[in-house]
């Protein structure tokens, strides 16, 4: 695997001479978003009310399914063992098959009304700090909008929209990749929220997370603590050995752990504690490595705190693989979309919402403008579109739905999200993509030269596995 990346990050990409898809039909596809705009701000406002965490995107997926469904989509519910999980499907003939995704999942602990100042709506409640409200809707109203215009030119192809639940951490799109559910695809369209308007092709790093879980034997903590065995100074030791263990790892490694467990009462020894750690790299060998060792440090302070423990792996996500061929089409029609514009009412907001910022706030006029497009640059998230874009030739871009400088998973992306900065936003990104896709299937040349890319990229004989082997998707994670 580590050869094959660094083969990917080495490649050159495959020049391509796309047939534009036309002033005429770039005119329909953007018309159709537009009528479709009211619908794609209006579900991204219901699913940011819902706020509903991975795997429990009830409403959410429902709200979308029914949108595709009453646009004559056909909608596989349930899929590869995940309730909120779909895929609609719309057929026109043989032709190339394009794929969209779209995701719905909120973030824990984020609840945080539309204003520019911290107040939550549910004091401890989840939040769409991710943005993902906008990215679901405006994934569907763009797919809706190709099927529009496909009817209305005749044009051949297969167009899926997957939905895809549990993006933070639960890795929905892992397990519909391991599903085959890309196998027969062309090509995979993806965007997602940002502060800034970017095609950018950049790759994000590799991901494996899990649970430890240490139990003990619970004691009075005044009265007898030599009978009680703690299973929280275990997982107190653990973090301490793996801070010293930083030192000795590649460059480039990130692990981060959360205590999720640490007992009831201090006068109890803990008989049982949990945390939950993650381990990044962009090499997803690396990833796998630095595992073992943390798995192994665990097991080692199991026997010296004469504890248990046991391991749950949560997810495991590959790195992201650019694909400049399709990178540079969408920085393309990103550029006929357009940015967001705002109302002075929505200035105002976020000339406040900024001054939260600290040194971190940007100029505002950063949200219209869109920079040079580049590819591989570093990543420093992870996310589950990695798999699929080793499955297929996947393309994104980043629109800006939040302020300049907000970072991602705060409260200040919540705010922005639930008002017309975030659905602006997503009615650009839904442009975008709705241009990508129509263009792919108006010249499949440039989906042959995007796999020709990819397949150079992956490297000869590459087979995908996916890092979470054979469990079954983790249905329970946010519980």
């Amino acid at each position: 695997m580590r050869k094959l990346l660094i083969a990917a990050l080495l490649s050159s990409p495959v020049a391509v001479h796309a047939v534009p898809l036309g002033e005429a039909g770039s005119a329909q596809i953007i018309a159709a978003v537009d009528q479709r705009a009211p619908a794609i701000q209006s579900a991204a406002l219901d699913i940011w009310r819902f706020a509903e965490v991975g795997y429990q995107e009830s409403k959410s997926s429902a709200l979308l399914q029914k949108q595709l469904k009453d646009a004559g989509f056909e909608v596989k519910a349930n899929v590869a063992g995940m309730p909120t999980a779909f895929v609609a499907t719309f057929s026109n003939g043989k032709g190339p098959v394009v794929g969209m995704l779209a995701e719905f999942d909120a973030l824990p602990g984020l609840s945080q009304a539309a204003e520019p100042g911290r107040k939550p709506v549910t004091a401890g409640g989840a939040g769409h700090g991710c943005g993902h409200n906008l990215f679901g809707a405006a994934s569907v109203g763009a797919a809706i909008a190709i099927k529009s215009w496909m009817q209305a030119n005749k044009v051949a192809g297969e167009l899926r929209l997957y939905g895809t639940p549990a993006e933070e951490g639960g890795g929905a799109k892992v397990y519909m990749s391991r599903a085959g559910l890309f196998d027969d695809v062309g090509a995979v369209i993806h965007w997602h929220p940002d502060d800034t308007n970017s095609a950018a092709q950049d790759f994000a790093m590799a991901n494996i997370s899990g649970k430890f879980r240490f139990r003990g034997v619970a004691a009075h903590a005044a009265g007898s603590p030599d009978k009680g065995r703690s299973a929280l100074d275990a997982l107190e030791i653990m973090d301490v050995a793996v801070q010293f263990m930083r030192e000795h790892i590649p460059d480039g490694v990130r692990i981060h752990n959360i205590v999720t467990n640490g007992g009831s009462a201090p006068n109890v020894v803990p008989d049982f504690a949990e945390s939950y750690y993650y381990v990044r790299h962009k090499d997803p060998e690396v990833v796998r490595e630095v595992l073992a060792r943390v798995r192994k440090v665990a097991d080692g302070i199991a026997i010296a705190t004469e504890t248990q423990v046991e391991f749950e792996l949560m997810n495991g996500v590959f790195a992201l693989l650019p694909n400049d061929t399709l990178g540079r089409l969408m920085d393309t029609n990103l550029r006929k979309a357009g940015t967001p514009a705002w109302t002075a009412q929505e200035t105002a907001f976020a000339r406040e919402l900024s001054k939260t910022l600290g040194d971190g706030a940007k100029p505002l006029e950063n949200a219209s403008k869109i920079p040079a497009y580049s590819s591989g640059g570093p990543g420093g998230g992870s996310t589950d579109v990695g798999d699929v874009s080793w499955v297929v030739p996947t393309v994104g871009l980043n629109v800006a739905t939040y302020v300049p400088g907000t970072p991602a998973h705060s409260w200040q992306a919540v705010a922005a999200a639930g008002t017309g900065i975030g659905t602006k936003g997503a009615v650009v990104a839904a442009k975008a993509m709705a241009l990508t896709g129509a263009e792919l299937f108006s010249n499949p040349e440039i989906i042959a030269a995007a796999r020709a890319e990819f397949d150079e990229r992956r490297g000869k004989g590459f087979k995908y596995k996916p890092l979470i082997g054979d469990r079954s998707p983790p249905l329970d994670y946010r519980k």
